[in-house]
């Protein structure tokens, strides 16, 4: 049995490893995309300052190209939804164009939540994220829950991250991932940050403080 266990284990670790951005093994199941070529999109809004910087971001892009956009929000985000909704208004003047939708996920972790309640919660939150990255496209026939996936902070991001490598791990179609470090660190990666670093297919800061010699972070300055 016990061996038994270290094999799976083993066969477990070795199949992350090779879906890693970093690995040349790696499946490759999304065609790349021209110019021309229509991108869906899905942003996480982790409200106040993440979801202002997000927004900015999203505000940027083509939204004839980039469509139809998904906002994932924490169950409770009000403000996040509104805000995301004003956007949508203030580009789109077409429905045809202004074809977007909002996710609610509970959170994975409360502001100021002790540590020892928070894996019940974290749960909670990565089976809504599977729910919704996993299950639901394969229950609609869609292809991929999005080409693109924006990430910028906090917590509740991580078990989205987690969401699409479960997609990954049986070689299912799965979206890029993006992840932005937030305007604020400047010298210290937020704790998101660290541990999706790793796993992301690109991570950009935006302060060139945040480069590490031989690492993954991309600077290209400002960006909100």
């Amino acid at each position: 049995m016990l061996v038994l266990l270290i094999v799976i284990t083993v066969l477990v670790a070795l199949r992350i490893y090779t879906i890693l951005p970093d690995s040349r093994s790696r499946p490759s199941r999304v065609r790349k995309k021209t110019k021309t070529d229509k991108c869906s999109i899905a942003v996480f809004l982790g409200s106040g300052g993440h979801t202002a910087e997000a927004l900015t971001l999203v505000s940027a892009l083509d939204f004839q190209r980039y469509t139809p956009r998904t906002y994932v929000v924490s169950e409770g985000d009000i403000l996040s939804t509104r805000k995301a909704a004003e956007l949508e208004k203030s580009k789109c003047c077409d429905k045809a164009e202004g074809r977007y939708r909002v996710l609610v996920v509970p959170r994975a972790r409360r502001v100021h939540q002790h540590l020892l309640t928070t894996p019940p919660t974290a749960l909670l939150s990565l089976l809504s994220s599977i729910y919704h990255v996993v299950i639901e496209p394969l229950m609609f026939k869609k292809t991929v829950f999005a080409d693109l996936l924006l990430l910028n902070g906090p917590g509740t991001c991580v078990v989205l991250c987690i969401a699409v490598y479960a997609n990954k791990f049986f070689g299912l179609p799965t979206p890029r991932i993006i992840y932005v470090e937030s305007f604020a660190r400047v010298k210290r990666l937020s704790l998101s940050g660290r541990l999706l670093k790793p796993f992301v297919d690109r991570f950009i800061v935006q302060w060139p403080e945040l480069l590490q010699p031989g690492g993954r972070e991309e600077y290209h300055g400002w960006l909100v």
